[in-house]
């Protein structure tokens, strides 16, 4: 099955296998194939054609991989123009949504690991 040049796995079930396009979670793959009465169970290679077909046109109707990152990046690009909070976050590499950052912000800030280590500095040998 290929989905807006994507090979969707068959080997997957199709609630799984429908989630390797960006911006279709498994709760929305669940929801499109109850809609066309298509088991989320169901192998991508058991697939009927029209099926296939249905299926195909309910995700090309949606906002999804490309079209979807440019959306998003052109959100964040206008939160940064217009100076706002969570604009500035953006552009400081910082936690956007109200977290802390005392602890626990590594993963926008970078795996910095500062450690001290024994706290003794080697000899020279003079």
């Amino acid at each position: 099955m290929r989905i807006l040049g994507i090979n969707i796995p068959n080997e997957k079930r199709l609630d799984i296998g429908l989630t390797t396009l960006y911006g279709i979670g498994r709760v929305t793959a669940t929801k499109i194939l109850i809609s066309h009465g298509v088991t989320p169970e169901t192998k991508g290679s058991d697939v009927t054609l029209e099926q296939e077909a249905a299926i195909r046109k309910d995700i090309e109707d949606r906002t999804i991989e490309g079209n979807l990152k440019r959306e998003i990046s052109a959100n964040v690009k206008r939160l940064k123009d217009i100076k706002c909070y969570r604009g500035t976050r953006h552009v400081k590499r910082l936690p956007v949504n109200g977290q802390r950052t005392k602890t626990n912000s590594r993963t926008v800030r970078g795996n910095v690991r500062n450690t001290m280590g024994s706290g003794r500095r080697k000899e020279s040998k003079t």
